[in-house]
């Protein structure tokens, strides 16, 4: 069967069955918000939200579009122009690639909060993913992923890199007067 990108299965869904994630690292200042709230006021939704649909739930947990969807939230004159929903497009992927699919879509358009990110790189990391998964999953580097580890603060984070060695006290070369 060929593939079929889920944006040919936009559907319409109440808002009230939308939820956001708990991981999503990206924010929006109140000027790019208020930009934002102009462009879907002038323009309508141009791109869906980007969410996963929870059977067991009967919700929505969105992967992209939290501040296309604030924005039905926070503007009563959207909700009703609307009539309370929201373009969804359902991605159907495990927790972790719906997380890595949420920073690269985020990462494709802007910048993002570096704890929030170095939390991320943290939760990949403890349910079992590489650095070299991270790194090709949410686009980032190596010195990218080892400088968010370092601010997570966590050794564990750390216990497949190799150490070079180091100097130890006492071992100074006396200097020459």
């Amino acid at each position: 069967m060929a593939f079929k990108s889920p944006v040919y299965n936009v559907i319409s869904v109440p808002i009230e069955k939308i939820h956001p994630n708990t991981y999503n690292p990206n924010s929006v200042a109140p000027p790019e918000m208020k930009l934002l709230y102009d462009s879907i006021k002038e323009d309508g939704y141009t791109m869906p939200i980007v969410c996963y649909y929870s059977k067991d739930e009967d919700s929505y947990v969105i992967v992209d579009g939290f501040h296309r969807y604030r924005v039905m939230l926070e503007y009563q004159d959207i909700y009703e122009r609307e009539q309370g929903k929201l373009p969804v497009s359902v991605i159907d992927k495990p927790f972790d690639k719906r997380m890595a699919s949420t920073i690269r879509h985020n990462r494709a358009r802007g910048s993002h909060d570096v704890d929030l990110m170095s939390n991320i790189v943290k939760e990949l990391h403890e349910i079992g993913r590489s650095d070299a998964w991270i790194a090709k999953h949410l686009g980032m580097d190596r010195d990218e992923i080892l400088r968010l580890k370092q601010i997570t603060g966590l050794a564990a984070l750390f216990k497949d890199i190799p150490f070079g060695k180091a100097w130890k006290p006492g071992e100074e070369e006396e200097e020459e007067v």
